[in-house]
Protein backbone atom coordinates (compact mmCIF):
# COMPACT_ATOMS: atom_id res chain seq x y z
CA UNK A 1 0.00 0.00 0.00
CA UNK A 2 0.98 3.69 -0.24
CA UNK A 3 1.91 3.94 3.47
CA UNK A 4 4.26 0.99 3.09
CA UNK A 5 6.32 2.94 0.57
CA UNK A 6 6.53 6.12 2.77
CA UNK A 7 9.69 6.72 4.84
CA UNK A 8 9.14 6.30 8.57
CA UNK A 9 10.16 9.90 9.25
CA UNK A 10 7.56 11.17 6.78
CA UNK A 11 4.81 9.11 8.41
CA UNK A 12 5.90 10.45 11.81
CA UNK A 13 5.69 14.02 10.50
CA UNK A 14 2.16 13.39 9.15
CA UNK A 15 0.95 11.91 12.46
CA UNK A 16 2.59 14.69 14.48
CA UNK A 17 1.05 17.30 12.19
CA UNK A 18 -2.40 15.79 12.61
CA UNK A 19 -1.98 15.74 16.40
CA UNK A 20 -0.90 19.38 16.42
CA UNK A 21 -3.80 20.30 14.15
CA UNK A 22 -6.36 18.55 16.38
CA UNK A 23 -4.88 20.06 19.56
CA UNK A 24 -4.79 23.51 17.96
CA UNK A 25 -8.39 23.22 16.82
CA UNK A 26 -9.40 22.07 20.30
CA UNK A 27 -7.55 24.96 21.96
CA UNK A 28 -9.07 27.45 19.54
CA UNK A 29 -12.53 26.06 20.21
CA UNK A 30 -12.01 26.24 23.97
CA UNK A 31 -10.70 29.82 23.82
CA UNK A 32 -13.61 30.80 21.59
CA UNK A 33 -16.18 29.21 23.90
CA UNK A 34 -14.63 30.63 27.11
CA UNK A 35 -13.83 34.13 25.81
CA UNK A 36 -15.37 36.85 28.01
CA UNK A 37 -18.34 38.85 26.78
CA UNK A 38 -17.82 42.61 27.12
CA UNK A 39 -20.98 44.67 27.71
CA UNK A 40 -21.22 48.45 27.66
CA UNK A 41 -23.02 49.99 30.63
CA UNK A 42 -24.21 53.60 30.91
CA UNK A 43 -24.00 55.04 34.43
CA UNK A 44 -24.18 58.51 35.90
CA UNK A 45 -25.08 60.44 39.04
CA UNK A 46 -24.69 63.95 40.41
CA UNK A 47 -21.98 62.94 42.88
CA UNK A 48 -20.39 60.23 40.63
CA UNK A 49 -20.99 57.70 43.41
CA UNK A 50 -22.86 55.36 41.07
CA UNK A 51 -19.98 55.53 38.61
CA UNK A 52 -17.47 54.68 41.35
CA UNK A 53 -19.64 51.77 42.47
CA UNK A 54 -20.00 50.28 39.00
CA UNK A 55 -16.30 50.87 38.27
CA UNK A 56 -15.43 48.83 41.36
CA UNK A 57 -17.72 46.02 40.22
CA UNK A 58 -16.21 46.12 36.71
CA UNK A 59 -12.67 45.95 38.11
CA UNK A 60 -13.62 42.98 40.26
CA UNK A 61 -15.11 41.11 37.30
CA UNK A 62 -11.88 41.63 35.35
CA UNK A 63 -9.74 40.58 38.33
CA UNK A 64 -11.51 37.22 38.75
CA UNK A 65 -11.68 36.54 34.98
CA UNK A 66 -15.47 36.55 35.00
CA UNK A 67 -17.11 35.36 31.76
CA UNK A 68 -18.86 38.74 31.48
CA UNK A 69 -17.03 42.09 31.68
CA UNK A 70 -18.27 45.67 31.88
CA UNK A 71 -17.15 48.68 29.87
CA UNK A 72 -18.31 51.92 31.47
CA UNK A 73 -19.96 54.72 29.50
CA UNK A 74 -20.08 57.61 31.96
CA UNK A 75 -22.93 60.14 31.83
CA UNK A 76 -23.84 63.17 33.91
CA UNK A 77 -26.95 61.67 35.50
CA UNK A 78 -29.27 58.68 35.60
CA UNK A 79 -31.52 60.57 33.15
CA UNK A 80 -28.78 60.58 30.50
CA UNK A 81 -27.98 56.93 31.22
CA UNK A 82 -31.64 56.02 30.67
CA UNK A 83 -31.69 58.01 27.42
CA UNK A 84 -28.62 56.18 26.08
CA UNK A 85 -30.20 52.86 26.99
CA UNK A 86 -33.52 53.74 25.34
CA UNK A 87 -31.61 54.68 22.16
CA UNK A 88 -29.98 51.18 22.28
CA UNK A 89 -26.49 52.70 22.29
CA UNK A 90 -25.43 50.55 25.25
CA UNK A 91 -26.12 46.98 26.37
CA UNK A 92 -26.78 47.87 30.01
CA UNK A 93 -27.54 50.90 32.14
CA UNK A 94 -27.90 51.90 35.77
CA UNK A 95 -31.35 53.50 35.91
CA UNK A 96 -33.77 54.69 38.52
CA UNK A 97 -37.18 53.09 38.31
CA UNK A 98 -39.06 56.37 37.91
CA UNK A 99 -36.79 57.96 35.28
CA UNK A 100 -36.67 57.57 31.51
CA UNK A 101 -38.16 55.15 28.99
CA UNK A 102 -37.75 51.65 30.41
CA UNK A 103 -40.13 49.86 28.06
CA UNK A 104 -37.31 47.76 26.61
CA UNK A 105 -35.52 47.26 29.93
CA UNK A 106 -35.27 44.02 31.87
CA UNK A 107 -33.74 43.96 35.33
CA UNK A 108 -30.56 42.07 36.14
CA UNK A 109 -29.94 43.26 39.72
CA UNK A 110 -31.23 45.91 42.10
CA UNK A 111 -28.15 48.02 42.76
CA UNK A 112 -29.53 50.21 45.56
CA UNK A 113 -32.69 51.73 47.06
CA UNK A 114 -33.22 55.48 47.30
CA UNK A 115 -35.58 56.95 49.90
CA UNK A 116 -37.56 60.18 49.51
CA UNK A 117 -36.65 62.43 52.45
CA UNK A 118 -38.62 65.65 52.92
CA UNK A 119 -36.96 67.66 55.72
CA UNK A 120 -37.42 71.05 57.38
CA UNK A 121 -34.92 72.97 59.56
CA UNK A 122 -34.72 72.37 63.33
CA UNK A 123 -37.48 74.16 65.21
CA UNK A 124 -39.64 74.57 62.09
CA UNK A 125 -43.37 74.73 62.64
CA UNK A 126 -43.88 72.59 59.53
CA UNK A 127 -44.39 69.00 60.66
CA UNK A 128 -46.37 67.55 57.76
CA UNK A 129 -46.91 68.13 54.05
CA UNK A 130 -50.04 70.16 54.66
CA UNK A 131 -47.87 72.69 56.50
CA UNK A 132 -45.95 73.45 53.28
CA UNK A 133 -48.81 75.70 52.08
CA UNK A 134 -47.52 78.90 50.41
CA UNK A 135 -43.87 77.90 50.87
CA UNK A 136 -40.98 77.00 48.57
CA UNK A 137 -39.31 73.58 48.65
CA UNK A 138 -35.73 73.07 47.48
CA UNK A 139 -35.25 69.93 45.36
CA UNK A 140 -31.75 68.43 45.40
CA UNK A 141 -31.08 66.73 42.08
CA UNK A 142 -33.47 68.77 39.98
CA UNK A 143 -34.56 67.00 36.78
CA UNK A 144 -34.17 63.45 38.07
CA UNK A 145 -36.73 64.14 40.83
CA UNK A 146 -39.33 65.78 38.58
CA UNK A 147 -41.66 62.77 38.66
CA UNK A 148 -41.59 62.61 42.46
CA UNK A 149 -42.45 66.32 42.63
CA UNK A 150 -45.36 65.80 40.23
CA UNK A 151 -46.63 62.78 42.14
CA UNK A 152 -46.58 64.62 45.47
CA UNK A 153 -48.20 67.70 43.93
CA UNK A 154 -51.02 65.63 42.44
CA UNK A 155 -51.61 63.57 45.57
CA UNK A 156 -51.59 66.47 48.03
CA UNK A 157 -52.82 69.31 45.75
CA UNK A 158 -49.65 71.29 46.35
CA UNK A 159 -50.12 73.45 43.27
CA UNK A 160 -53.45 74.69 44.66
CA UNK A 161 -51.73 75.29 47.98
CA UNK A 162 -49.22 77.57 46.22
CA UNK A 163 -46.28 75.31 47.04
CA UNK A 164 -43.39 75.93 44.65
CA UNK A 165 -40.38 73.73 43.98
CA UNK A 166 -36.92 75.09 43.26
CA UNK A 167 -34.05 72.99 41.91
CA UNK A 168 -30.89 73.28 43.99
CA UNK A 169 -27.37 71.94 43.86
CA UNK A 170 -26.07 70.55 47.18
CA UNK A 171 -23.60 73.46 47.74
CA UNK A 172 -26.44 76.00 47.36
CA UNK A 173 -28.98 74.30 49.61
CA UNK A 174 -27.52 75.45 52.94
CA UNK A 175 -27.51 79.11 51.86
CA UNK A 176 -31.07 78.86 50.52
CA UNK A 177 -32.26 77.50 53.88
CA UNK A 178 -30.38 80.12 55.89
CA UNK A 179 -31.86 82.95 53.82
CA UNK A 180 -35.31 81.31 53.96
CA UNK A 181 -35.52 81.18 50.17
CA UNK A 182 -36.78 77.64 50.75
CA UNK A 183 -38.52 76.29 53.84
CA UNK A 184 -37.91 72.56 53.22
CA UNK A 185 -35.60 70.25 51.33
CA UNK A 186 -36.57 67.24 49.21
CA UNK A 187 -33.77 64.76 48.55
CA UNK A 188 -33.82 61.17 47.25
CA UNK A 189 -30.84 59.14 48.48
CA UNK A 190 -29.93 55.67 49.79
CA UNK A 191 -29.99 55.34 53.56
CA UNK A 192 -26.20 55.23 53.74
CA UNK A 193 -24.07 57.25 56.14
CA UNK A 194 -22.51 59.32 53.36
CA UNK A 195 -25.91 60.66 52.25
CA UNK A 196 -27.33 61.00 55.74
CA UNK A 197 -24.30 63.13 56.65
CA UNK A 198 -24.97 65.25 53.57
CA UNK A 199 -28.57 65.82 54.70
CA UNK A 200 -27.54 66.68 58.27
CA UNK A 201 -24.95 69.12 56.90
CA UNK A 202 -27.62 71.15 55.13
CA UNK A 203 -29.14 72.31 58.43
CA UNK A 204 -27.76 74.34 61.30
CA UNK A 205 -28.33 72.14 64.34
CA UNK A 206 -27.27 71.61 67.94
CA UNK A 207 -27.03 68.51 70.13
CA UNK A 208 -30.63 69.17 71.16
CA UNK A 209 -32.04 70.16 67.78
CA UNK A 210 -32.19 68.31 64.49
CA UNK A 211 -33.98 68.45 61.13
CA UNK A 212 -37.59 67.39 61.04
CA UNK A 213 -38.52 64.63 58.59
CA UNK A 214 -42.00 64.99 57.14
CA UNK A 215 -43.99 61.79 56.67
CA UNK A 216 -45.63 60.96 53.32
CA UNK A 217 -48.69 59.29 54.75
CA UNK A 218 -50.18 58.67 51.30
CA UNK A 219 -47.17 56.58 50.25
CA UNK A 220 -49.25 53.41 50.01
CA UNK A 221 -51.83 55.05 47.76
CA UNK A 222 -49.10 56.59 45.60
CA UNK A 223 -47.31 53.25 45.25
CA UNK A 224 -50.55 51.59 44.15
CA UNK A 225 -50.88 54.09 41.29
CA UNK A 226 -47.19 54.64 40.49
CA UNK A 227 -45.57 51.21 40.53
CA UNK A 228 -42.05 52.60 40.28
CA UNK A 229 -42.43 53.57 43.96
CA UNK A 230 -43.10 51.58 47.08
CA UNK A 231 -44.15 52.56 50.56
CA UNK A 232 -41.27 52.46 53.03
CA UNK A 233 -40.82 53.19 56.72
CA UNK A 234 -37.71 55.16 57.68
CA UNK A 235 -36.53 53.54 60.94
CA UNK A 236 -36.51 55.44 64.18
CA UNK A 237 -33.14 57.12 64.84
CA UNK A 238 -32.00 57.10 61.20
CA UNK A 239 -30.66 60.68 61.29
CA UNK A 240 -29.49 60.64 64.89
CA UNK A 241 -29.51 58.07 67.63
CA UNK A 242 -29.74 60.09 70.84
CA UNK A 243 -32.17 61.66 71.06
CA UNK A 244 -33.51 59.67 68.12
CA UNK A 245 -34.36 61.48 64.89
CA UNK A 246 -36.92 60.66 63.75
CA UNK A 247 -38.43 59.80 67.11
CA UNK A 248 -40.65 57.16 65.50
CA UNK A 249 -40.71 55.26 62.22
CA UNK A 250 -42.09 57.54 59.51
CA UNK A 251 -43.71 56.51 56.25
CA UNK A 252 -42.25 57.72 52.97
CA UNK A 253 -41.55 56.53 49.40
CA UNK A 254 -38.72 54.41 48.10
CA UNK A 255 -37.49 53.92 44.54
CA UNK A 256 -34.86 51.46 43.28
CA UNK A 257 -31.77 51.76 41.13
CA UNK A 258 -31.50 48.84 38.70
CA UNK A 259 -28.87 47.41 36.41
CA UNK A 260 -31.02 46.77 33.35
CA UNK A 261 -30.30 44.90 30.11
CA UNK A 262 -31.73 45.09 26.63
CA UNK A 263 -34.36 42.43 25.89
CA UNK A 264 -32.26 40.97 23.08
CA UNK A 265 -29.36 40.17 25.40
CA UNK A 266 -28.96 36.39 25.46
CA UNK A 267 -30.17 34.48 28.51
CA UNK A 268 -26.77 32.87 28.96
CA UNK A 269 -24.97 36.24 29.09
CA UNK A 270 -27.59 37.81 31.39
CA UNK A 271 -27.42 34.85 33.76
CA UNK A 272 -23.62 34.97 33.77
CA UNK A 273 -23.73 38.71 34.49
CA UNK A 274 -26.12 38.27 37.42
CA UNK A 275 -23.93 35.50 38.83
CA UNK A 276 -20.73 37.55 38.43
CA UNK A 277 -22.24 40.70 39.97
CA UNK A 278 -23.54 38.88 43.05
CA UNK A 279 -20.13 37.27 43.59
CA UNK A 280 -18.43 40.66 43.17
CA UNK A 281 -20.88 42.12 45.72
CA UNK A 282 -19.79 39.54 48.27
CA UNK A 283 -16.12 40.31 47.66
CA UNK A 284 -16.51 44.12 47.80
CA UNK A 285 -19.00 44.41 50.65
CA UNK A 286 -16.37 45.28 53.25
CA UNK A 287 -14.94 48.03 51.06
CA UNK A 288 -18.29 49.40 49.81
CA UNK A 289 -20.99 48.96 52.51
CA UNK A 290 -23.64 50.47 50.22
CA UNK A 291 -23.50 47.20 48.28
CA UNK A 292 -25.46 45.62 51.14
CA UNK A 293 -28.51 47.06 49.36
CA UNK A 294 -27.67 45.19 46.15
CA UNK A 295 -30.14 42.34 45.74
CA UNK A 296 -32.09 40.25 43.27
CA UNK A 297 -34.99 41.96 41.50
CA UNK A 298 -38.49 40.62 41.85
CA UNK A 299 -39.05 37.54 39.71
CA UNK A 300 -42.84 37.84 39.93
CA UNK A 301 -44.61 37.96 36.58
CA UNK A 302 -46.33 41.22 37.56
CA UNK A 303 -43.18 43.00 38.82
CA UNK A 304 -42.87 46.68 37.89
CA UNK A 305 -39.67 46.01 35.95
CA UNK A 306 -39.60 42.45 34.55
CA UNK A 307 -36.49 40.47 35.32
CA UNK A 308 -34.41 39.26 32.39
CA UNK A 309 -35.13 35.53 31.76
CA UNK A 310 -31.43 34.69 32.02
CA UNK A 311 -31.11 36.49 35.36
CA UNK A 312 -34.34 34.86 36.57
CA UNK A 313 -32.89 31.43 35.75
CA UNK A 314 -29.84 32.25 37.88
CA UNK A 315 -31.89 33.46 40.85
CA UNK A 316 -34.27 30.50 40.60
CA UNK A 317 -31.44 27.99 40.24
CA UNK A 318 -32.64 26.78 36.85
CA UNK A 319 -29.65 27.76 34.71
CA UNK A 320 -28.65 25.17 32.13
CA UNK A 321 -25.20 23.60 32.40
CA UNK A 322 -22.98 22.98 29.38
CA UNK A 323 -24.28 19.42 29.08
CA UNK A 324 -27.89 20.57 29.50
CA UNK A 325 -27.43 23.06 26.69
CA UNK A 326 -25.37 20.95 24.29
CA UNK A 327 -26.04 17.37 25.47
CA UNK A 328 -28.56 16.56 22.76
CA UNK A 329 -26.29 17.93 20.06
CA UNK A 330 -23.29 15.98 21.40
CA UNK A 331 -25.34 12.78 21.52
CA UNK A 332 -27.09 13.14 18.17
CA UNK A 333 -24.26 14.62 16.07
CA UNK A 334 -22.23 11.37 15.75
CA UNK A 335 -25.37 9.40 14.93
CA UNK A 336 -26.48 11.88 12.30
CA UNK A 337 -22.97 12.13 10.86
CA UNK A 338 -22.61 8.35 10.72
CA UNK A 339 -25.98 7.97 9.03
CA UNK A 340 -25.11 10.69 6.54
CA UNK A 341 -21.80 9.02 5.68
CA UNK A 342 -23.62 5.71 5.14
CA UNK A 343 -26.17 7.35 2.85
CA UNK A 344 -23.44 9.09 0.86
CA UNK A 345 -21.47 5.86 0.55
CA UNK A 346 -24.55 3.99 -0.67
CA UNK A 347 -25.31 6.74 -3.17
CA UNK A 348 -21.72 6.71 -4.44
CA UNK A 349 -21.84 2.94 -4.84
CA UNK A 350 -25.12 3.21 -6.70
CA UNK A 351 -23.77 5.89 -9.03
CA UNK A 352 -20.61 3.89 -9.66
CA UNK A 353 -22.43 0.60 -10.24
CA UNK A 354 -22.34 0.92 -14.03
CA UNK A 355 -18.81 2.27 -14.23
CA UNK A 356 -16.85 0.19 -16.79
CA UNK A 357 -13.74 0.56 -14.67
CA UNK A 358 -15.41 -1.69 -12.13
CA UNK A 359 -15.74 -4.53 -14.65
CA UNK A 360 -13.51 -7.35 -13.66
CA UNK A 361 -11.90 -7.88 -17.08
CA UNK A 362 -8.79 -9.47 -15.67
CA UNK A 363 -10.80 -12.07 -13.75
CA UNK A 364 -12.79 -12.86 -16.91
CA UNK A 365 -9.59 -13.27 -18.85
CA UNK A 366 -8.32 -15.70 -16.24
CA UNK A 367 -11.49 -17.77 -16.54
CA UNK A 368 -11.14 -17.71 -20.35
CA UNK A 369 -7.67 -19.24 -20.08
CA UNK A 370 -9.23 -22.42 -18.70
CA UNK A 371 -10.78 -23.21 -22.09
CA UNK A 372 -7.46 -22.59 -23.85
CA UNK A 373 -5.63 -24.87 -21.41
CA UNK A 374 -8.07 -27.71 -22.04
CA UNK A 375 -7.73 -27.48 -25.83
CA UNK A 376 -4.07 -26.67 -26.29
CA UNK A 377 -1.88 -29.32 -27.84
CA UNK A 378 1.56 -27.75 -27.31
CA UNK A 379 3.79 -27.39 -24.30
CA UNK A 380 4.98 -24.00 -25.52
CA UNK A 381 1.43 -22.61 -25.45
CA UNK A 382 1.04 -23.77 -21.85
CA UNK A 383 4.18 -21.82 -20.97
CA UNK A 384 2.73 -18.72 -22.66
CA UNK A 385 -0.49 -19.16 -20.67
CA UNK A 386 1.52 -19.32 -17.42
CA UNK A 387 3.32 -16.11 -18.37
CA UNK A 388 -0.03 -14.44 -19.06
CA UNK A 389 -1.35 -15.55 -15.67
CA UNK A 390 1.76 -14.07 -14.05
CA UNK A 391 1.18 -10.74 -15.82
CA UNK A 392 -2.44 -10.57 -14.62
CA UNK A 393 -1.42 -11.38 -11.05
CA UNK A 394 1.39 -8.80 -11.12
CA UNK A 395 -0.94 -6.12 -12.49
CA UNK A 396 -3.48 -6.77 -9.77
CA UNK A 397 -0.78 -6.69 -7.10
CA UNK A 398 0.34 -3.30 -8.36
CA UNK A 399 -3.23 -1.97 -8.24
CA UNK A 400 -3.68 -3.25 -4.69
CA UNK A 401 -0.42 -1.62 -3.56
CA UNK A 402 -1.54 1.67 -5.11
CA UNK A 403 -4.88 1.53 -3.30
CA UNK A 404 -6.89 1.19 -6.51
CA UNK A 405 -10.48 0.47 -5.52
CA UNK A 406 -10.93 -1.51 -8.75
CA UNK A 407 -8.28 -4.05 -7.75
CA UNK A 408 -9.60 -7.61 -7.53
CA UNK A 409 -9.85 -9.41 -4.25
CA UNK A 410 -6.60 -11.29 -3.46
CA UNK A 411 -8.41 -14.43 -2.35
CA UNK A 412 -10.43 -14.56 -5.58
CA UNK A 413 -7.26 -14.20 -7.65
CA UNK A 414 -5.45 -16.89 -5.71
CA UNK A 415 -8.35 -19.32 -6.12
CA UNK A 416 -8.55 -18.64 -9.88
CA UNK A 417 -4.77 -18.89 -10.32
CA UNK A 418 -4.62 -22.14 -8.33
CA UNK A 419 -7.42 -23.58 -10.46
CA UNK A 420 -5.61 -22.66 -13.68
CA UNK A 421 -2.31 -24.05 -12.42
CA UNK A 422 -4.01 -27.36 -11.67
CA UNK A 423 -5.44 -27.43 -15.19
CA UNK A 424 -2.00 -26.69 -16.68
CA UNK A 425 -0.44 -29.43 -14.59
CA UNK A 426 -3.09 -31.94 -15.66
CA UNK A 427 -2.75 -30.86 -19.32
CA UNK A 428 1.01 -31.30 -19.23
CA UNK A 429 0.61 -34.84 -17.89
CA UNK A 430 -1.91 -35.57 -20.61
CA UNK A 431 0.31 -34.14 -23.38
CA UNK A 432 3.34 -36.07 -22.15
CA UNK A 433 1.38 -39.32 -22.44
CA UNK A 434 0.47 -38.77 -26.11
CA UNK A 435 2.59 -40.60 -28.72
CA UNK A 436 3.52 -37.41 -30.57
CA UNK A 437 4.14 -35.28 -27.46
CA UNK A 438 7.84 -35.00 -28.37
CA UNK A 439 6.87 -33.13 -31.52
Amino acid sequence: MVSARMPIWFRFVIVAGLVVLVLGAGLFGYRWYSRPTVLTIAVGSLDREATRLVAALASRLAAVNAPVRLKLVETTSAVDAADLFAAEKVDLAVVRGDVGDLSQAQAVVVLAHAVVLLATPPGSSITDIAGLKRTSVGVIGGEINRKIVNVLSDEYGLARANVTFRNLQPPDARRALDTKEVRAILIVVPLAEKYLALLRGLFLQTPKTAPVLLPIDAAGAIAAKQRAFESFDVPKGTLRGSPPVPSEDITTLRVSFYVVAQKQLSAKVAGGLADALMKARRDLLGELPVLSQMTAPSTDSDAFLPVHPGAAAFYNGTQQSFLDEWGNAIFLAPMILGGLVSVLAAAWKFLRAGDPSKDEHDLDSLYALGARIRTTGAETELSEIEAEIDRVLQAQRTKTAAGDENALDVTTLNVAAHRLQSLIHDRRILLSALPDSSA
